[in-house]
């Protein structure tokens, strides 16, 4: 079975998270952590984390630390997700270049500063539930830091 590596990361900016806000026209938006696929190029995840960071919202990000990895077993290929948390140092809007602004059936890529509050959390749906229970658990250190 061949498994595939992603990448994601919460950003955290003060007293805010920054998530993507996605969407297709027509569909309902969605809010996710920034992050993809690990590619062969990569020297390892957090190459990829960067990398994907850079790409989607022109990113740099401070030290990365893991704090979730879930595998969503799937016919032949399993998927298995690292998720990871840094501090957001800079985002840069014009320095975005990922394929994925190459072609625009992909829909959108909207970064948005979530408030870290439970409320405004809960209120996102993000998915897996495993990572929206972690945000929960550590808003409150996150935000008094």
């Amino acid at each position: 079975m061949k498994v595939r590596h992603k990448v994601r990361v919460l950003l955290l900016d003060g007293d805010h998270l920054v998530l993507l806000r996605r969407g297709w026209p027509g569909g309902e938006p969605y809010w996710t952590t920034v992050g993809g696929s690990v590619e062969p190029a990569d020297a390892d995840l957090e190459a990829a984390l960067r990398r994907e960071a850079m790409e989607e919202i022109g990113a740099t990000i401070g030290p990365l630390t893991e704090l979730l990895t879930v595998t969503e077993p799937g016919g032949a290929v399993t998927v298995t997700q690292h998720y990871f948390v840094a501090d957001l140092l800079e985002m840069r809007l014009d320095r975005r270049d990922g394929p994925e602004f190459a072609t625009p059936d992909t829909g959108a890529f909207e970064p948005v500063r979530v408030p870290l509050r439970a409320p405004a959390v809960t209120a996102l749906g993000l998915q897996p539930p495993e990572l929206t229970a972690y945000v929960l658990e550590h808003l409150e250190a996150w935000r008094t830091r």
